[in-house]
């Protein structure tokens, strides 16, 4: 039999009994349908995520005060103390080669108060080379002046909330405000940043370390950044940043955190996350899967007659086998095209709905469901099939 009569056979056999096809296909459209937008979610918030920490740049390392990890015996903090990174450090780490930028940083909050207004705002103190060690740029003005850190002047630069809730559409650069109770003067504004992680930088003043420092009176840093040569392994900046803040603290009491690294994790951990809502979705594919082996069940008892008229005009145990695995692969294909179908129209009205949502449709996923949705029909059809294929032909024209 050409295999054009096999399709054209299976497709009657399916338009023969519609609402079965319909309700078959239905239930592997669902599965399908959930795989997609589990996974589109899923990788919406992997790429949202990975984003976020990706605007700062990937060369960049975190030290912070205080050591992470633990190891057993007596606690150091009998004998002595953590000793806090200074501006010293920072100014040390900038020292270290490969090293781009060393920039130090530490944030509270604090009121502002300027041009008859006031308002409480995240108030950070860092170094002149903020900007370009994290990819930000002033939009009027300029930021702080390259000068020793310990002396720097009272000079602050306005996010661009910040100066538009201070000062509307006038231009405050040379004009003072009061930080805390301390007076600045304004000499640039910030670009739109929009929100990180949840913070506003827009809804920000930044202000010299040193000064931070004396406002929230505070003898350490939270931490300093540290941007090296991207062409230059991670491994040889952090045993060089370790190896001077050691020789300089006299032990390890410091954290050392690569950007690129905590990415590696944080996508493997984002990977698990995105398989996990997969397998969910896919347990909607078996529960389809349980559907088309029970339909085929069915057709073979109604439709034993035909089978035996086929056996008995000369067809074969295998072309039976063939037209009833044909018809299982059909129902599941037809039932994965409407659920990629169905899940990329759910998605699309869920995004206009919920504009902040991340989604973002993996397709490699949805080729696999889709290769899945099949494999399921073709596993499921399997025993119907061969029960089909093995039965006597003199038996089952009888039944008619």
């Amino acid at each position: 039999m050409p295999i054009r009569d096999f399709l054209r056979f299976t497709f009657a056999s399916l338009h023969a009994h519609r609402l079965r096809t319909w309700l078959t296909v239905t239930g592997i459209g669902v599965g399908i349908a959930a795989v997609i937008m589990l996974t589109s979610i899923g990788e919406g918030l992997h790429r949202f995520v990975i984003a976020e920490f990706t605007q700062f740049g990937t060369n960049i390392i975190g030290v912070s005060p205080g050591k992470a990890q633990t190891r057993g015996g007596p606690p150091i903090g009998i004998f002595g103390s953590v000793r806090p990174l200074t501006l010293e450090d920072a100014q040390a780490l900038q020292r270290i080669p490969y090293v781009e930028y060393s920039d130090p940083s530490l944030s509270g909050n604090a009121e502002v108060k300027a041009n008859g207004k006031s308002r409480r705002v995240l108030v950070s103190g860092v170094g002149p080379d903020f900007p370009a060690a994290l990819h930000m740029n002033v939009a009027v003005g300029r930021f702080l002046p390259h000068e020793p850190l310990q002396t720097a002047r009272a000079f602050a630069i306005l996010g661009s909330k910040t100066k538009h809730e201070l000062y509307g559409n006038t231009n405050p650069l040379g004009t003072r405000i009061r930080v805390g109770g301390n007076r600045y003067t304004v000499i640039g504004v910030m670009e739109s940043k929009g929100q990180i992680l949840g913070f506003d930088m827009d809804d920000t003043v930044f202000i010299p370390a040193a000064r931070a420092l004396e406002l929230f009176n505070r003898d350490s840093l939270m931490e300093i950044h540290v941007v090296y040569d991207p062409d230059v392994p991670v491994d040889r900046v952090v045993d060089e940043i370790s190896g001077m803040l050691k020789a300089r603290h006299g032990r390890e009491d410091f954290t050392i955190t690569p950007q690129e690294k905590m990415l590696d994790v944080l996508g493997s951990v984002l990977d698990v996350l995105t398989f996990a809502v997969a397998a969910i979705g896919g347990i909607s594919l078996v529960v389809g899967g349980v559907g088309i082996l029970t339909i085929m069940t069915i057709s073979v008892a109604e439709r034993t007659a035909e089978i035996g008229l086929l056996r008995a005009l000369g067809g074969k145990g295998t072309q039976i086998l063939f037209l009833f695995l044909l018809e299982a692969i059909a129902l599941s294909t037809l039932g994965g095209l409407f659920g990629l179908a169905a899940g990329y129209l759910l998605l699309q009205l869920l995004h206009a709905a919920f504009p902040a949502l991340p989604v973002h449709t993996p397709w490699s996923y949805a080729a696999l469901a889709e290769f899945v949705a099949a494999s399921i029909g073709l596993l499921a059809g399997v025993m119907p099939a061969r029960r089909a294929a093995r039965l006597d032909p003199v038996e089952a024209l009888r039944t008619e």
